[in-house]
């Protein structure tokens, strides 16, 4: 009787703990972001001012776009390894486009437009070769990776090629002494509060929840995983301006570390890979976890030849305390 009654409670936790992680899959990692955020405070304590939050912000920024563009395909129980590869061609795209139509802001813009246009392409052409002919995607995005690559090494054969001053000047500056980033930054919260209440990103994860019965619902698949890709294409392609303004020059490879990392700060949010279960907010604040660590590594002073190998080892505890966390929640 004594031990039923002490139990119950403990039973009421872990069942409010489940329905808490089950409604919001990023909690364990909004845990790991807000313990990131004291560690970085104790060793730089102005890493933690409104300007150090604002340089992270801007820093991370392309990869927390990447991030969600990699949600959305990884909803659908897909992946995109191509997405890095996007973002190198869409930078040195706009960069070359913008330079040729006179680097002014009527070809900021137009430059601009020419990179969501090829970020669509490039997601289209995923979308066709992984949803309608059924290819492998882990397989199929590697291959296009390979092939967007060879594009941009074709369009800009050497990386350096400075961007036009009207367009980093821009998203590195103020507007009404307000850095430009936290508009952005506004932008997509905007965004994807307006994405969510769409039709697509529920059948997105119906679709990865059971391809099968998504199917025999009705659902288009096909055309449903297609889109899936389109939408991945085009947050890579504004990852691409992102990292052109905080760069300021062209790079044929610069996105190729990108991928892997935009597939971790998937894990790190709380998305299941097997697809069915996530939130693109998860993914945000796995890439900022992802910036912290490597920012809490130098402030610690890590020596640099081992600066890889501990935010390595500390990402990968990151995300087991994450998976062990929203595993056990779930059970």
């Amino acid at each position: 009787m004594t031990t039923d009654l002490v139990a119950a409670p403990h039973k009421r936790q872990a069942h409010g703990l489940k329905r808490a992680i089950e409604r919001f899959p990023f909690l364990p990692a909004l845990i790991i972001l807000v313990a990131l955020l004291v560690l970085n405070g104790v060793y730089q304590p102005r890493s933690v001012s409104f300007v150090g939050i604002t340089g992270l912000v801007k820093t991370y920024l392309a990869l927390m776009l990447l991030a969600v563009a990699q949600t959305y395909v990884i909803y659908a129980g897909d992946i995109d390894l191509s997405a890095g590869a996007i973002v190198s061609l869409v930078n040195v795209t706009i960069i070359t486009a913008m330079t040729a139509l006179g680097g002014d802001t009527g070809a900021v813009i137009a430059g601009l437009g020419i990179g969501l246009a090829v970020g669509l392409a490039c997601g289209v052409v995923n979308g066709i070769v992984v949803a309608a002919l059924r290819l492998q995607a882990i397989v199929a995005t590697f291959a296009t990776s390979i092939f967007f690559t060879g594009l941009a090494l074709y369009v800009m054969p050497v990386a350096g090629t400075p961007a036009p001053t009207a367009f980093w000047r821009t998203y590195g500056g103020r507007i009404l002494d307000i850095p430009f980033v936290l508009y952005a930054v506004i932008i997509l919260a905007v965004l994807l509060v307006v994405l969510a209440r769409t039709k697509l990103a529920v059948r997105l994860l119906s679709v990865g929840d059971d391809q099968q019965a998504a199917y025999q619902s009705g659902l288009p698949v096909t055309r449903i995983r297609l889109q899936g890709y389109a939408l991945c294409g085009l947050f890579a392609a504004l990852a691409a301006f992102c990292i052109t303004g905080d760069t300021a020059s062209g790079d044929p490879l610069v996105g190729g570390k990108m991928t892997l990392n935009s597939v971790a700060a998937v894990v790190l949010g709380g998305t299941a890979l097997a697809g069915g279960f996530g939130t693109v907010t998860g993914s945000v604040i796995g890439a900022l976890i992802i910036g912290l660590i490597g920012s809490l590594v130098f402030f610690v002073g890590t020596p640099s030849e081992w600066q890889n190998l501990v935010q390595g080892v500390a990402i990968l505890m990151a995300l087991m305390a994450g998976i062990l966390v929203g595993r056990r929640a779930r059970r």
